[in-house]
């Protein structure tokens, strides 16, 4: 027998393919790309500062000219003030006029500021939010395990004014009317159960709208049920009620046929346990009942993302977030990218029959899926 007919030889592992040669320009074109990436970075830090001291919401309202004059309109210290003006403008956020006056252009005022129809100011939060436990994931990437929500400051803050802009903001004219004949079945009386409510805002905005139907909220952290229950007592409202729940056996422990609208929110893919999460959904829910969850729009697969135009910073947030807090609690760390086939195969898995995938055009990031049994 010849070595090129050994069958012991063919089954042998395949010789590894040659390294590609050496080339500096995609080098060089790399270490560019990684230096504006480091300048991006800066702009999100510090676009972050501008959103929480109002720097932004101030210069929109007319707040020009030397770092002074900004500092003053604004009420803040001017050295700091001056020192992020000098890197808003060198990321050409705001403009320089001569030497040492600064103005923030209309255009991008408009997606930069409080009551824009969209302020991605918003979103430069999350980035040094997820930064703070940076050491927390050094040493999960070397030990496993997870990082707990309570690590995360200001988490429950970020994610609500996230929710402000994609939730509240078409709640009432785009996402309700996503399910025929809710906005009726609400103003007349029903039951409504959201899961990872978070500070309870969609709740609270509903229950204001429709005092005949019930809302109940559970969440795993405390300090956003605190939140969401204050507000309600502010608001006045007693048809809401807002409960500390782990859900990792939500489907044992949820009441059988007790709510006609289930709702999760950016929810079901960092819970510990998303298919029992699910499975107690289809056992709370009524025979007629209807189920509302918003969550990323994604494949399951990475090789269909790569076009993704958030697939870098959404993946990041898995890494840092979404994955961690579920490992954290002995969970499936799906992660943010889970995507419509995992959803899908789920859902189904959970006891649902009717799935199906809508779009808003406001909302570029996430799919609303309306699910029946």
């Amino acid at each position: 027998m010849s070595r090129s007919s050994n069958p012991l030889r063919a089954a042998g592992p395949a010789p590894a393919p040659p390294a590609a040669p050496f080339d500096p320009a995609r080098a060089e074109a790399f270490a560019d790309r990684f230096l504006a990436a480091l300048n991006a970075g800066g702009l999100l830090l510090m676009s972050a500062l501008g959103h929480r001291t109002g720097l932004f919401d101030a210069m929109a309202a007319g707040a020009r000219g030397t770092s002074e004059q900004v500092a003053r309109a604004a009420g803040l210290d001017e050295r700091y003030v001056r020192e992020w003006l000098a890197a808003m403008a060198a990321a050409g956020v705001v403009e320089l006029e001569g030497t040492d006056r600064y103005a923030l252009p209309a255009e991008h005022a408009a997606v930069l500021t409080r009551g824009a129809e969209s302020d991605l100011a918003v979103y430069a939060q999350t980035m040094s939010t997820l930064g703070a436990v940076e050491d927390d994931l050094v040493r999960c990437f070397r030990e496993g395990g997870g990082v707990p929500y309570e690590r995360y400051a200001r988490f429950h803050e970020v994610m609500a004014e996230d929710s402000a802009q994609t939730v509240l903001a078409v709640l009432h004219d785009a996402i309700v009317p996503l399910v025929p004949g809710l906005a009726d079945r609400l103003a007349a009386g029903i039951d409504v159960l959201d899961l990872g409510c978070g500070r309870g805002l969609a709740l609270l905005d509903l229950a204001a709208r429709h005092p005949a139907s019930r809302f109940t909220g559970y969440d795993l952290g405390p300090d956003a049920i605190a939140f969401a229950r204050d507000e309600a007592r502010r608001r006045g409202l007693r048809n809401v009620r807002f409960e500390v729940r782990d859900l990792g056996d939500f489907d044992a422990t949820a009441p059988p046929a007790a709510f006609d609208f289930v709702t999760t929110f950016d929810a079901i893919h960092d819970q510990g346990a998303p298919d029992a999460v699910l499975r107690g959904i289809a056992r709370t829910l009524r025979p007629d009942g209807v189920y509302l969850m918003q969550d990323v729009l994604a494949s399951s697969h990475v090789h269909e993302n790569l076009n993704h135009p958030l697939a870098t910073f959404l993946y990041a947030v898995s890494c840092c977030h979404c994955m961690p807090v579920s490992l954290a609690q002995g969970g499936a760390g799906l992660g943010t990218m889970w995507g419509r086939e995992r959803a899908r195969a789920m859902l189904r898995a959970a006891g649902f029959g009717r799935i199906e995938i809508h779009e808003l055009p406001h909302d570029v990031q996430n799919d609303y899926y309306v699910i029946r049994h």
